[in-house]
C-alpha cells in the first residue's frame, strides 16, 4: 500500500489523545489528521469503569469523551483495533499491524500504558483479569452477580476503587496486597488503617501484607495460593497492581525514556516533531520543580489539550497541576500535586478520617493536598501549593475548606 501523508498523527485512542485532537483543531481547523487506537471502542474516560458504572451514574454510552460526529466534523481519519508496530524518527515515518505506512509532520505517542502482570504460576491463566480497559468492565459486570464470590489481587486506587464497586453489588469480595493497609503510597497510616476498618465492616475480607504465590483453576473456580498458605475459592480473579508506561515504540525510535517517554515543558521528546502525553510522559512538573510522571484523568485531559495546541504551534508551557479523585464507598475525596504519604502529613479533620484536608509538606511548604468530603478547593489547593510559602501546622487551620 502507498504511503499516506498526514500533518499531525496521534498514537493512542485514550483521554490524551482525544484532547490532543481538540487541541490541534483549536488553532488548524484544515491540517490531516490521523489517530490511530489499539481498542475497538473511540477515546473513552477510564475512572468509570471503577466509579459511576457501578453504581448507575453513567451508562456506557455516557464515557465516550466525543461523539462520532466529532471525529467526522473534524475529519480524523480513525483506525481502531490497530497498533503501531514502529516509528521512523527520521523520516517522521510510522507503520501499524496492518501494513500501513504513514508520512506524519508531528507526532503525538499517548499510548498510555499497560497492566502489570504477575509473573507467578497461573499469572497468564484464561480469565484472569487485569483490570484497565472497557471490555474489563463489561465482563465483570456479566460475572459480578450477587452471591458470586471475587478476588481481588492490590490494595492501590483500582484494588480498593474495584473492591467497592463489587462489595455493593453484592459480590463477596477478599483483596490480597503486600501493603500493612489501603493505598499507602498516598493515606497516611491513621486513614489507610480507618478505611481499611471500614471495608472489613462492609464484609470486605483483608489479607493484608499477603501476596499471591499462585493461580489455579479447576473448572469454572480460580483457586489463589497466597505466600501466608491461604486458598482462597473465587468465580473472578482481579488485578489490579499498576501499570507499566508504554516505553517500547519510544525505545525503538531512539527517543529519550526513563520512568516514561522525555518531554521538556512543551511535551516535545528528545525529538521536536514528536510529543508525548499522558500516562506514558515524564514531564518536569513545574509547580514542584520535579520531573514527574501522573497516572490520572485530569492530568491526561489537560496534558493531551496543551500537546495539540503546541503540535498547531501554539507554544505553551505545560504548567498545570493536575488533580484526581476517588470514591471509596461513602468516602470521597479530591487530590492535588504531590500527595506522597512518605511526606510530612498534617491533617486538619473536620470529622476524624471522614472530613477535612490533609497536607503534604515538604521544608515546611505545601507540595500537595488531598480534601476529604471537602469540595470545590481544588483551586485554592493550588495557589497554596504554588506560592512555595512556609507554613506551620497551625497556620494550616484555616487555609482550606
Amino acid at each position: 500500500m502507498a504511503e499516506q501523508s498526514y500533518k499531525y498523527a496521534v498514537v493512542g485512542g485514550g483521554l490524551a489523545g482525544a484532547m490532543a485532537i481538540a487541541g490541534i483543531r483549536d488553532l488548524d481547523q484544515e491540517g490531516s489528521l490521523l489517530l490511530v487506537g489499539s481498542e475497538r471502542y473511540l477515546p473513552y474516560d477510564r475512572p468509570p469503569l471503577t466509579k459511576k458504572l457501578w453504581f448507575g451514574k453513567k451508562r456506557v454510552e455516557d464515557i465516550f469523551i466525543h461523539p462520532d460526529e466529532f471525529y467526522d466534523r473534524n475529519q480524523v481519519t480513525r483506525y481502531l483495533e490497530t497498533q503501531v508496530t514502529a516509528i521512523d524518527a527520521g523520516n517522521k515515518t510510522i507503520t501499524d499491524s496492518r501494513g500501513h505506512t504513514f508520512h506524519c509532520d508531528k507526532l503525538l505517542l499517548a499510548t498510555g500504558g499497560v497492566p502489570r502482570r504477575l509473573g507467578i504460576p497461573g499469572g497468564d491463566l484464561q480469565g484472569v483479569c487485569y483490570y484497565r480497559y472497557l471490555d474489563d468492565y463489561r465482563r465483570t459486570r456479566e460475572q459480578a452477580q450477587p452471591g458470586a464470590r471475587a478476588v481481588v489481587i492490590g490494595g492501590g486506587f483500582i484494588g480498593s476503587e474495584i473492591s467497592a464497586a463489587l462489595n455493593l453489588n453484592q459480590v463477596q469480595v477478599s483483596m490480597v496486597f503486600p501493603e500493612p493497609y489501603l493505598v499507602p503510597r498516598v493515606f497516611p497510616e491513621g486513614l489507610g488503617r480507618a478505611l481499611q476498618q471500614h471495608y472489613q465492616e462492609r464484609g470486605v475480607r483483608i489479607l493484608a501484607e499477603d501476596v499471591p504465590a499462585a493461580f489455579e483453576k479447576r473448572g469454572e473456580t480460580f483457586i489463589t495460593h497466597t505466600r501466608s498458605g491461604q486458598e482462597l475459592e473465587s468465580e473472578m480473579l482481579i488485578v489490579g497492581v499498576g501499570i507499566n508506561p508504554a516505553l517500547e515504540l519510544a525505545q525503538d525510535a531512539g527517543l529519550a525514556t526513563g520512568n516514561g517517554i522525555m518531554v521538556n515543558e512543551y511535551l516535545q521528546t528528545s525529538h521536536p516533531d514528536i510529543y508525548a502525553a499522558g500516562d506514558n510522559a515524564l514531564f518536569p512538573y513545574l509547580a514542584l520543580g520535579q520531573q514527574t510522571r501522573v497516572e490520572h484523568w485530569d492530568n491526561a485531559l489537560n496534558q493531551g489539550k496543551y500537546a495539540g495546541r503546541n503540535m498547531a504551534g501554539a507554544h505553551e508551557r505545560y504548567d498545570y497541576l493536575p488533580y484526581f479523585f476517588s470514591d471509596l464507598f461513602e468516602f470521597g475525596y479530591e487530590a492535588v500535586g504531590d500527595v506522597n504519604a512518605k511526606l510530612e502529613t498534617v491533617a486538619q479533620w473536620q470529622v476524624e478520617n471522614k472530613k477535612g484536608v490533609i497536607y503534604y509538606l515538604q521544608d515546611h511548604r505545601v507540595r500537595g493536598a488531598m480534601m476529604c468530603d471537602v469540595w470545590e478547593q481544588v483551586e485554592a489547593a493550588r495557589e497554596l501549593i504554588r506560592s512555595g510559602v512556609e507554613v506551620t501546622p497551625e497556620e494550616l487551620k484555616s487555609t482550606i475548606g
